[in-house]
Parts: C-alpha cells; structure tokens; sequence
C-alpha cells in the first residue's frame, strides 16, 4: 500500500516548491506474515481476490483497485490484523464478534455477494479453501463467560 505525501521540494532551477513524494506504509504484524499466521494470510489473500473480481467488473479497473475498493482492503486488513482469535479466526459468517462497522459490513457482504460464485471459476483453491474454513465451528471468545452446560 502506498501513500501519498506532499514535501517541500527544491526543483532544477533552486526554486522551492509542493512536491508529491511516495512512500510506502509499513506493513501490518500478522496478516503479512504467511508463515507465522498462514490462516491470516489466507483470508486477507481472499479478501484480496474477491475485491478485485469485483472492482474489475464492476467499477472497470483494469489494473488495481478503485479508492473505494482500496479502502475497503485497507479497513479488512486492520480488522484481520486486531482479531482477537488469530490463526483460530473462524469465517466473519460464523465469527461471534462483529468487528466491522454496518456500513463496511454491508459493502464486504455485497462484494463476496458478487465475488464469491466467480472465485469457484477464477480462483479456485482459494475459494475451496474458503469454503472448508467456513464449515470450521467458531472458537469461544477469550475471556468471555461459557454458557453453563
């Protein structure tokens, strides 16, 4: 992910001036680190395919994703990284805790709405793997009281 900066910046001819600069954002802990949290890597990785299935359809980009599109990562990508199950992170259809706003909640669903059926054809193994995660029960929530048997 990149982010736009503006610097003060001298040009050829030694006048100062309002420069763009890219740099890039550091990385998340988790879902970045395959090795160390392949479910997290997973799920981002299928999140990722899914927006782009989507965006490319629907808002007609070709390479990348739209603002909006980017954002929605963004946001699915901080949410992954603070679960607090970790690599036990059931599907957010089965997850006991909703941590995504009612708006981002309600654009995730239209775009897997979409994106899911055409994930069978386009990705396959991901969208397998997606499925098996989703028949995974979901874990109790640490720290919160279990109902008594």
């Amino acid at each position: 992910m990149q982010v736009m900066a503006h610097a003060l910046r001298r040009d050829d001819a030694g006048r100062m001036g309002d420069a763009p600069t890219t740099t890039v954002a550091p990385p998340t802990r988790k879902v970045h680190d395959a090795a160390r949290h392949p479910r997290l890597a997973r799920e981002l990785a299928t999140m990722r395919a899914m927006l782009e299935i989507y965006c490319h359809d629907l808002h007609a980009e070709d390479h990348g994703l739209c603002a909006g599109c980017e954002a929605l990562l963004g946001y699915a990508t901080r949410r992954l990284d603070r679960c607090v199950f970790g690599d036990d992170k059931p599907t957010c259809a089965n997850c006991t805790v909703h941590c995504y706003s009612a708006a981002m909640r309600d654009h995730v669903r239209a775009v897997m709405r979409y994106a899911g059926p055409r994930m069978l054809r386009r990705h396959p193994i991901l969208a397998l793997r997606h499925l098996l995660d989703g028949r995974r029960p979901a874990p109790v929530l640490p720290g919160a009281k279990r109902p008594p048997a």
